[in-house]
């Protein structure tokens, strides 16, 4: 198996119970976010080789990730307590709003600026993933910038 392969999510699961409604806007970045992890990514659970199937889950005010081999067998439950993530998910939430609401009326430089902040914050929220993941789950950046937008979904009305 190429180490490439070994280190990667070949399926990931969201919790629909956990999930909210979703704005149209939101929906599209999750499903990006899924179609892009799924394409590219770099994870690696500690002390097990993958590839991975990944159930992500809100679970007694914790974040659940299952991780699982290739056949389903489950190598680890990993549950990081949210509280890290609660104000960057609140202002990355206010920001998106904004953002989707500039979208319809504000010039490029306004919109563009708003873009910025978002990304920041986003950009922000996926450290903290990895901070909170270290020594546990090895990820890249763009790995967890895309389970954060998972994250985020997830966490849409806790």
């Amino acid at each position: 198996m190429a180490a490439s392969r070994r280190h990667k999510v070949i399926d990931i699961v969201l919790d629909e119970a956990t999930m909210a409604a979703r704005s149209p806007e939101a929906e599209h970045e999750r499903q990006v976010a899924i179609f892009d992890l799924l394409e590219e990514n770099s994870f690696r659970l500690s002390g097990a080789d993958g590839p991975y199937r990944l159930h992500l889950a809100i679970h007694d005010s914790r974040l659940l990730f299952d991780v699982r081999n290739e056949s389903g067998r489950k190598l680890r439950d990993i549950v990081l307590s949210l509280t890290p993530f609660r104000k960057v998910v609140k202002d990355y939430f206010m920001i998106c709003e904004s953002y989707y609401a500039a979208i319809k009326k504000l010039s490029p430089s306004q919109i563009e600026a708003l873009d910025m902040g978002r990304r920041g914050l986003h950009n922000e929220g996926s450290e903290v993933l990895r901070e909170r993941l270290a020594g546990k789950i090895e990820i890249d950046h763009d790995t967890s910038r895309r389970l954060f937008t998972l994250i985020c979904a997830l966490l849409a009305r806790t």
